[in-house]
């Protein structure tokens, strides 16, 4: 259930040859399968992993067709300029690819492969996939940092996916099942949205401790709020994870998602988030889903996902300082 990084998505413009000021990312990352993982030298070091997968948005009865865009997000990523220092080292690590609709073993395979990458001290950037690709980041990073620390999961998502699993799992039920397996763990959700949630899932989600902030009060006016919110998360918790479900933006910024959001959020808000999230030394990795090629307009949602993981990897672990507007 693992296909080997494939040079031929890494091409594109070339500006020189020789000027790494002019290079882009096709020129920089560095294509190396599983087995060929060294423990990361001194700089950052980070993994693109693919995750292949819908089944658990076919189970969720959405639009299939987000198996398509870890490839394409990777090409979209291949000629956007690189902007990093000489010691950040990005590699393509491949897919983890979902076969024959057994969602739970691929699951548990992503999981393996980010507890690798991290034994490894190499920071994944997963591309799923349907937001099923959450669970198995979620397992992977558990099996890396142990069974007893504290672990926060930061979803920015249009909905809690808490629905019940009593006969099948889906892109539906990951943050419920989470919290039901591992005491440990916590949920916090930014950018729900009233109408795409039933009021079952509000008293689950109160039920189960989380804490979220409602897509209508993330504004740039409400920012420092917000962004105290995630600390004061943060704070309890030894290690976070994040997570993001492109459905949690306007449907006019992302229209290729399982389902689009008239009232989603501005990018420019998502891209803050990020930027806030990764920079706090705890966040261990980030997983964007939900980028659906099929339904996408002159590769909308496509570019913007590329851009996201960009803007990931410039700002992980970065003095929050030196962020813009700071």
């Amino acid at each position: 259930m693992y296909n080997q990084p494939q040079s031929d998505i890494w091409t594109g413009r070339i500006d020189s040859e020789t000027d790494v000021s002019s290079f882009r990312f096709h020129q920089n990352v560095q294509l190396r399968s599983m087995d060929e993982l060294e423990n990361a030298k001194a700089g950052k070091t980070f993994a693109l992993l693919g995750f292949q997968c819908d089944e658990g948005v076919k189970r969720n009865k959405g639009r299939v067709g987000a198996y398509h865009g870890p490839i394409e997000v990777k090409k979209a990523l291949a000629n956007l300029p690189w902007r990093f220092s000489e010691n950040t080292v990005v590699f393509d690590v491949g897919e983890v690819v979902c076969e024959d609709g057994n969602l739970e073993k691929s699951q548990q395979q992503l999981g393996e492969a980010i507890q690798r990458l991290m034994r490894h001290n190499v920071i994944p950037i997963i591309i799923g996939g349907g937001h099923e690709t959450a669970y198995g980041h979620y397992l992977g990073v558990r099996q890396a940092i142990g069974p007893e620390k504290r672990l926060g999961i930061i979803n920015i998502d249009a909905h809690f996916d808490m629905r019940p699993y009593n006969e099948t799992t889906s892109s539906g039920t990951m943050f419920r099942q989470i919290l039901d397996e591992d005491k440990h763990a916590g949920y916090l959700c930014l950018g729900i949205q009233p109408f795409g949630n039933t009021m079952a899932l509000f008293e689950t989600a109160k039920r189960y401790g989380c804490t979220y902030i409602l897509e209508e009060q993330l504004t740039w006016d409400a920012m420092t709020s917000t962004y105290a919110t995630i600390d004061s998360f943060i704070e309890n918790y030894d290690s976070i994870m994040l997570t993001l479900c492109m459905d949690v933006l306007s449907a006019s910024a992302a229209p290729g998602v399982s389902a689009p959001s008239p009232f989603g959020l501005d990018p420019k808000i998502v891209r803050a988030l990020i930027r806030h999230i990764v920079a706090n030394p705890k966040t261990t990795s980030f997983d964007i889903s939900e980028v659906n090629p099929i339904f996408d307009e002159n590769r909308k949602t496509i570019t913007l996902a590329a851009y996201f993981c960009a803007e990931a990897l410039a700002y992980f672990h970065l003095d929050h300082s030196t962020q813009p507007g700071r």
